[in-house]
């Protein structure tokens, strides 16, 4: 277990630093170093007290108690700095940290122990912190899963926006980070079952549950890291992520007070189908909705209106669907027989390898691959 927590250590601090060394910094790498660097440390904590540095050095005891308290906002933060056009701290953010703050004042009492007396109140053998114990378990269970979700939910909306603002996610995606949310939850359900079984219902397990704990955390950390190398933007000094004019689509009823009236709308999808075909706007890899809206010289509320009510999809589900049907009549034509699949596709609009093969296979139910040998076939 020693080598798995001095990994897990070394790998949260050294992704810190790379984020603390990065070129041209946000407040998201910010927060994300720092998150790193708690994590690392909350790893440190157990593993000294693993080793049995604790009995060493008493005076340890509870320093790092509260620090479970922090991932949930951490997490929390980051995702909305990452979606968030202020990049910058505002007052509202700090109170996310209350509960850390509170517990460390509540704990001051304990901090001016003895090391004799610090002993005691670990061994159980004095109750004066028994009550808070069993809160502050409470509290990191709680915030936890509190922040998880209203990540997740956070994470949602904003995929849900750029699908109905841009052609492509490249740089912008943040799917990655709504995987991340979903292991952060698992650890703290976890942790939340593990605390009722032995805290609550006192069960004997026969191992110790913290080496549970700890290791979904190093486990944690390492997915951090491979999503990290995979997406190069994270870590590395690639251009940031580009600042995003993201228009909200309304919902049915407000569509109804919008002034679009169904004769202009009708009109309006005509002329968005005519220049779509003839103008093959859809080339251009980064097609935003604003552009197209100039382009039509119309607002963003009623084109994203038109193709929600008249076309069903979102618009990156609308502009893709030209793409894909560009590509299969580009590898049907003998003039590219001698180009690539990624090539046509390129020159097709889409952008990336990885988004091509995704938006493919869920719009024909194959790879490009596959379509072509069966079109070969056929």
């Amino acid at each position: 277990m020693n080598v798995v927590y001095i990994i897990g250590i070394f790998l949260s601090l050294f992704l810190s630093f790379l984020l603390l060394t990065k070129k041209g910094k946000g407040l998201p790498d910010k927060v994300l170093a720092i998150w790193m660097a708690v994590v690392g440390l909350h790893l440190f904590s157990y593993y000294i007290y693993y080793l049995g540095y604790w009995g060493k050095f008493p005076h340890l005891i509870g320093v790092f108690a509260p620090v479970p308290l922090l991932h949930g906002p951490l997490c929390y933060l980051y995702a909305l700095f990452s979606i968030r056009k202020e990049r910058r701290l505002r007052a509202l953010d700090f109170a996310h940290f209350i509960p850390l703050v509170a517990a460390y004042l509540y704990m001051i009492p304990f901090f001016l122990f003895t090391a004799e007396q610090k002993v005691l109140v670990d061994k159980g053998l004095i109750d004066d912190f028994g009550t808070f114990t069993e809160l502050l378990l409470v509290a990191f269970a709680v915030s936890g899963l509190s922040y998880s979700v209203l990540s997740y939910r956070l994470i949602g909306r904003y995929q849900r926006l750029i699908g109905n603002n841009f052609s492509y996610d490249e740089q912008i995606d943040l799917s990655w980070l709504r995987y991340c949310i979903w292991g952060i939850a698992a650890i703290f359900i976890v942790v939340t079952i593990g605390s009722i079984l032995t805290e609550g219902l006192r069960l004997n397990l026969g191992f110790d549950i913290n080496i549970v704990y700890y290791s979904l955390v190093v486990i944690f950390i390492l997915c951090i890291g491979y999503f990290g190398i995979r997406h190069r933007d994270i870590f590395s000094d690639n251009v940031q992520q580009p600042s995003l004019q993201i228009y909200e689509p309304k919902t049915q009823g407000e569509y109804k007070k919008s002034g679009l009236d169904s004769d202009t709308a009708a009109l309006l999808h005509k002329e968005l189908i005519r220049v779509m075909e003839s103008q093959k706007l859809y080339l251009e890899p980064k097609l935003t909705l604003g552009t197209l809206a100039e382009q039509l010289k119309v607002s963003v509320n009623h084109l994203s209106q038109v193709i929600n009510q008249y076309e069903g999809v979102n618009f990156h589900d609308f502009v893709n669907r030209y793409r894909v049907d560009e590509f299969k009549s580009r590898i049907a034509n003998p003039k590219y027989k001698g180009f690539s699949l990624l090539a046509i596709a390129f020159d097709s609009g889409f952008n990336s390898k990885s988004s091509f093969n995704q938006i493919f296979k869920k719009s024909t139910g194959l790879t490009p691959s596959q379509y072509l040998e069966r079109s070969a076939k056929g």
